[in-house]
């Protein structure tokens, strides 16, 4: 008689439960980023059209190209995940980057931050921050001219009127010497920074667009409250305490909620299931994490903004976060015999 054998396969996350697939919830995270693509062409037009379908396209492609001719697998264009890539990507880069930088972004964050590791499921950095952080290093000047709302001409790409965004304005103003309350008074309101009245990258654009669709992913289940609530509570505690001592040189916690790619990180790059951790525990842990390194980043270090640094910082402690938070396995003994 032929003794029958079971064998159990345990692959790598994310693991799919219930009726959801991978395919299913990729593209519930590109409906949810609707909101802030619209008031991205509301303001920059052209531009940001023409900069997302750029990052996009380029970023199914390469990834087509690395799955069918270098790795010689099956190419899993269709799950949605490369489409993700490249609007992320989009959404942390100026209206009017020069087409060909773009697409060397979406080689890296696609060729290096996802498939050199595996493809999905595999990889441990965010692949579009991955891309992001490489074109801000290799080409600063690109990547720190922002486009003014409204100062892009709507049908042409590279007319554009430029200026510092408000975190820029507020770095560049204080080692100057000058006040927070002197600086305020040539930002934006905030209500303005909330609806993205302000210069800034096409996720930065609107809070508010931003709010929306993470409500839709915490809603539909893609995503828990515990990573974009735990970074957005974090980031008002520590900004909320440096301005208390100090309001002349640090500003007060509801301009670091509203400006930069904080509430993009928080709810659409933070969440990403493959490269933050798997326990509620876990993740607020790597959220807190997350606002800390975010704040003192802007307030201390070279750059204005700090939201791409801290989420790359914080995924590579993503396996020891696992390691430390993962639940007690049933039956466990310790070593205490408790």
């Amino acid at each position: 008689m032929k003794e029958n054998k079971l064998k159990l396969v345990i692959s790598h996350s994310p693991h799919v439960h219930a009726k959801s697939s991978v395919n299913k919830i990729m593209y519930m995270v590109i409906i949810a980023l609707l909101p802030a693509l619209i008031v991205s062409l509301a303001y920059f037009g052209l531009g940001a059209l023409i900069v997302t379908l750029t990052a996009v396209l380029s970023a199914v492609f390469f990834e087509w190209f690395i799955q069918k001719f270098l790795l010689k697998v099956k190419p899993t264009i269709t799950d949605g995940s490369a489409i993700i890539t490249g609007l992320l990507l989009a959404f942390n880069v100026p209206s009017n980057l020069p087409i060909w930088i773009i697409i060397i972004g979406s080689l890296v964050a696609i060729g290096i931050g996802k498939m050199s590791f595996g493809g999905l499921g595999n990889n441990i950095f965010n692949p579009a921050l991955v891309g992001r952080v490489f074109l801000l290093i290799s080409f600063p000047v690109q990547m720190t001219s922002w486009p003014t709302p409204g100062g892009q001409n709507l049908t042409k790409y590279f007319d554009a009127t430029t200026g510092a965004t408000p975190l820029g304005l507020i770095k560049e103003g204080v080692k100057n010497g000058e006040t927070i309350q002197q600086l305020m008074t040539k930002l934006p309101s905030y209500w303005d920074m909330f609806i993205g009245q302000m210069g800034g990258s096409l996720g930065e654009m609107s809070a508010l667009a931003i709010l929306i669709g993470g409500l839709f992913l915490i809603w539909k289940k893609v995503i828990t409250w515990h990573i974009p609530t735990s970074i957005i509570v974090t980031v008002a505690i520590f900004a909320g305490i440096l301005h208390l001592a100090d309001p002349t040189k640090y500003a007060d916690p509801l301009f670091q909620l509203l400006t930069g790619g904080l509430m993009l990180g928080s709810f659409f790059m933070a969440t990403d299931m493959v490269t933050s951790p798997m326990t509620p525990k876990g993740m607020i842990i790597f959220g807190v994490g997350i606002g800390i390194l975010v704040v003192a980043i802007r307030v201390w270090g070279a750059y204005p903004e700090g939201m791409s640094f801290a989420i790359l910082i914080m995924n590579a402690f993503v396996p020891l976060i696992n390691m430390y938070s993962k639940p007690k396995l049933y039956g466990e003994v310790k070593k205490n015999g408790k």
